[in-house]
């Protein structure tokens, strides 16, 4: 049994990894929270939270002692200049922890995602800090586009909600990029895989890669929309549109993912849902969901990951 603190571990990734530990009955969670009143917290024997502020480096360090492996799920765009996880990493070599997770959680390339930019500012920071010699143990966890997205607007997770995306099953619709359909295949992980591999690589007793590719589908986007015709029973009505369009702004479709979600104002939702559709179009023109790597597959061969044909079907089959 080891102790592991996870920080910004209210959230729904966060937290479905926080089950995948807990399912092993074997270690004690110390969740780093900002809040008197946390919310999503779960009840467990092996778990307690701990008020922290990521300003106050004394009391960081006091959090962290005696932990073993820290897990970070804070959220980058809101961390200018990632002060709250250098100082985290800080805390954490000064309270002896041996391994450390930064907040990945999602694709290898971050510059080309306006929001997910300062995880290069983390990376270098663990980079340099590790130049002359190794002070803490680290590993990027990689796994793509969570799978769990394409069953939207079904819910497949404790706590992950999906939001849509330009592949519609229920609509049996798509948006695509013209004469881009064989882009190299997307890496596509369900959230629940991913969280029991941070459980193995917890125990694992090896040294971590630093950067830990989790491929648990690679695939085509014509591969995703045929099993979608296929498990659906009918033909996906398709919209393509160009690259440059996309790029300029200046793209039109007769529908977009509508993202609703709490911290979007309601006027602000038609705005916010094309931009993300437009950056998600030019991110995959550009492969930043494409996995160049799988490392924890290949430490971990035995775990079977779940196919994207064996959700899809157990999500769709069958629906109206």
């Amino acid at each position: 049994m080891v102790k592991i603190a996870v920080a910004g571990g209210t959230g729904s990734v966060a937290s479905e990894v926080i089950e995948g530990l807990l399912a092993r009955n074997k270690h004690q969670l110390v969740i780093l929270t900002r809040s008197d009143k946390p919310s999503n917290v779960i009840t467990h024997p092996d778990v307690s939270y701990v008020k922290v502020d990521y300003g106050d480096r004394a009391s960081l360090v006091k959090a962290l002692r005696g932990v073993h492996t820290v897990l970070s799920f804070i959220v980058v765009h809101l961390d200018p200049e990632s002060a709250s996880q250098k100082s985290l990493i800080d805390a954490a070599i000064e309270a002896g922890v041996k391994r450390f997770a930064p907040s990945e959680w999602g694709s290898n390339k971050v510059k080309e995602i306006p929001f997910y930019a300062e995880k290069e500012t983390v990376r270098e920071y663990l980079r340099q800090l590790n130049q002359e010699k190794k002070v803490i143990e680290y590993c990027l966890f990689q796994c793509g586009l969570f799978l769990n997205y394409l069953a939207f607007p079904y819910k497949t997770a404790k706590h992950f909600d999906p939001l849509p995306l330009q592949w519609d099953f229920q609509n049996c619709r798509g948006i695509v990029l013209e004469g881009r359909e064989h882009l190299d295949g997307l890496t596509l992980t369900k959230v629940q895989d991913l969280a029991n591999v941070v459980a193995e690589a917890v125990d694992f007793e090896g040294e971590w890669p630093t950067v830990g590719g989790i491929r648990g589908n690679q695939v085509t986007i014509e591969q995703i929309l045929a099993l979608g015709e296929k498990i659906r029973g009918k033909k996906f009505a398709l919209e393509s549109v160009r690259l440059e369009d996309v790029e300029a702004g200046t793209f039109e479709t007769s529908w977009v993912p509508e993202l609703n979600h709490p911290s979007i104002p309601k006027e602000m939702v038609p705005i916010f849902s094309k931009n993300t559709l437009k950056d998600g179009l030019i991110g995959l023109s550009k492969g930043v969901y494409t996995l160049p790597s799988d490392e924890w597959n290949q430490l971990l061969l035995s775990y079977k990951f779940t196919s994207i044909e064996e959700f899809l079907t157990e999500v769709w089959a069958g629906k109206p």
